[in-house]
């Protein structure tokens, strides 16, 4: 393909990636030997962005996105990505749901349909069906969450959205493993994140997890996925909490190829329906118990919602958080991923009693995982990580002989077998076969050499099953860029009736990670303080040329209702500050009543007078 415009030729090239920063050696050679071309360079996309233009979106509701519009503290932190430029451009994810509204003019910009298909009707189109009580919507919101277009004066805008957003309706129907499997394998060459909220009954008495077909397509997307750097899959970690509910009984969920994300409220406390164990790696908000205002995003029938709730919109939020990173950084692969959230996570206001600081210093809980995902931390760590070495796994039986569970069995097994291997834990699986009288009243826990204890299953009083557990793998990441070497111990406790009875028959301790030192690595320092001077207070008096002083503090951006100027006329002082707007707009490019850009809830935008009114 030539495209020319005197005197540039512009040739483009269908087997190099797009955004490859490698030059394609072929043409390379070609060209250069060509006597009729006296210079060529492979062209690389470069990162610009329209000046004047506010990091705030001028979307009608976003003054309702509290989780991400500074109105809860933290709050998401997604203003400082998009003030360093990234929002998801070059990203494609797709939603695992029940169908998509593709023509929905929030999505439409963004829709992709080769990231989208539907195998409940096995046809290329994801749109939902409609009638029945209109109950497949979930898709659809979970899809704006990530992608809703942004500063199009339709309702708000979601986390990366200018990314591109699939749909795969495969909910609305029979679920079958090779229905699991299929979606789980859907162009993964093409599509960089899947996201998912569905899994076995969060009833609380179930054991499942994904089939053969589906696990081997897990285990495919992270080899072969996105070019060799693995599939991403974010999953919600269950809506089971009212049942008391564990989500390492969910396989889904506790997969080691899934980022598990649990739920908060927007006062730190947590949603009656989150369940809790250690595979869950981070959280996002899912709801807000102080005001009716829910998270927004697009409905059905071209409509917007401020109702969305549950674990299921959490998820999306950190695929779209994730979405981010990968375009700061292309090159990170799924394990990369996990660290770098691991690491972008924070305890900050969340509230539960179990917070524990783990053997490297770094403070986790059931619930939360490492805490509630920042944005901002989340692209500035992408940005100057390196990758890690490859993973190893060292797998330790450490049950010979069958052993009474009683009222607590405890077991102890030295790994220095693996110490050769692994220097710094990632995942850690127990694989246990067992039975018992009633599966619900067993507490299972397992501890590390360096101290930390990881409830691996807690009291299920639903379940009453006698089955027991039959060669089913608990994950925890609790224990995670710690050094095993030393002594494990598994526990196993009865909570219920004195006269439950059981047996351990195999007890397998997967440890997976690396031969690097991870601790010595840097930990991703907090937006790196570039204050160039303090006043006797501490606060900031200035910020340098790039930043905004705002509050003492300094940011990338200026928040809602302040837009960003000069501090003073003169040449010579280049600090900018963040100045109010009008009282009347949320957000403005100066400091007047019709500087507006968009509006607060309860007002609307004049287009001609850039002024917001009472209706």
């Amino acid at each position: 393909q030539v495209m020319e415009g005197e005197p540039y030729y512009h040739f483009s090239h269908r087997g190099t990636r797009q955004r490859a920063l490698s030059r394609h050696w072929g043409w390379h050679m070609r060209l250069t030997r060509d006597p009729q071309v006296l210079w060529f360079e492979q062209q690389t996309v470069k990162r610009r962005s329209k000046r004047g233009a506010g990091v705030v979106p001028t979307d009608p509701w976003f003054p309702k996105q509290w989780y991400m519009n500074n109105d809860v503290h933290p709050d998401l932190n997604i203003l400082t990505a998009w003030s360093r430029g990234y929002t998801g451009l070059g990203v494609v994810l797709t939603v695992l749901d029940d169908g998509l509204e593709k023509d929905h003019p929030d999505l439409a910009a963004n829709y992709d349909p080769l990231a989208s298909y539907d195998f409940n009707s096995n046809d290329p189109d994801p749109q939902p069906r409609y009638g029945d009580g209109d109950k497949n919507w979930h898709g659809t919101r979970c899809a704006g969450e990530v992608a809703a277009a942004a500063n199009n004066g339709i309702c708000g805008a979601g986390v990366a959205y200018n990314a591109k957003i699939g749909g795969v309706r495969m909910l609305d129907g029979s679920i079958m493993d090779i229905v699991e499997a299929q979606a789980l394998s859907l162009q993964p060459q093409y599509i960089h994140i899947y996201s998912a909220s569905w899994g076995p009954e969060d009833d609380g008495r179930t054991v499942d997890g994904p089939g053969i077909l589906a696990a081997a397509a897990f285990h495919r997307g992270v080899v072969q996925g996105r070019g060799g750097l693995g599939s991403v899959f974010i999953w919600a970690s269950g809506n089971g909490g009212t049942n008391y509910d564990n989500c390492n009984c969910d396989g889904y969920t506790n997969s080691i190829y899934t980022v598990s994300v649990g739920s908060v409220l927007g006062d730190g406390h947590r949603p009656r329906y989150s369940e809790s164990c250690p595979a869950i790696l981070t959280t996002t908000y899912s709801s807000r118990t102080t005001s009716k205002v829910q998270i927004v995003t697009t409905d059905l029938h071209h409509h917007c919602t401020d109702k969305h709730t549950g674990t299921s919109a959490s998820a999306p939020l950190a695929a779209g958080m994730v979405a981010l990173a990968l375009e700061a950084n292309p090159a990170l692969t799924w394990r990369d991923l996990q660290h770098l959230i691991i690491r972008a996570s924070k305890p900050a206001h969340l509230q539960a009693e179990d917070w524990a600081e783990n053997g490297v210093g770094r403070r986790v809980s059931h619930y939360y995982g490492y805490g509630l995902l920042d944005a901002g931390l989340l692209v500035q760590a992408a940005t100057t990580w390196t990758g890690t070495r490859p993973q190893e796994k060292c797998s330790v039986q450490a049950v010979q002989v069958p052993r009474d569970i009683g009222s607590r069995l405890t077991i102890s097994t030295d790994v220095s077998s693996c110490s050769q291997s692994i220097r710094s834990l990632e995942h850690v699986q127990v694989q246990l076969s067992l039975s018992y009288s009633r599966r619900g009243d067993l507490v299972v826990a397992l501890s590390s050499p360096m101290g930390t204890t990881s409830t691996l299953v807690t009291v299920r009083p639903y379940d009453t099953s006698q089955e027991g557990y039959k060669d089913w793998t608990f994950m925890s990441t609790h224990f995670w860029d710690e050094n095993p070497k030393g002594i494990w111990t598994l526990r196993l406790e009865n909570r219920g009736d004195d006269r439950n009875t059981g047996q351990l028959t195999s007890f397998i301790l997967h440890l997976h990670g690396t031969d690097e030192d991870m601790p010595a690595r840097r930990s991703a320092a907090s937006a790196t303080d570039e204050c160039l001077r303090r006043d006797e207070q501490g606060a900031c008096e200035d910020c340098g040329s790039s930043l905004y002083t705002h509050h003492g503090s300094c940011l990338s951006y200026c928040p809602p209702r302040y837009y960003g100027r000069a501090r003073s006329a003169t040449p010579r002082d280049s600090a900018r500050v963040c100045a109010s707007c009008h009282p009347s707009c949320y957000t403005c490019q100066g400091a007047s009543a019709n500087n507006c850009t968009s509006c607060p809830s309860g007002r609307t935008f004049q287009d001609i007078t850039h002024t917001c009114h009472h209706p």
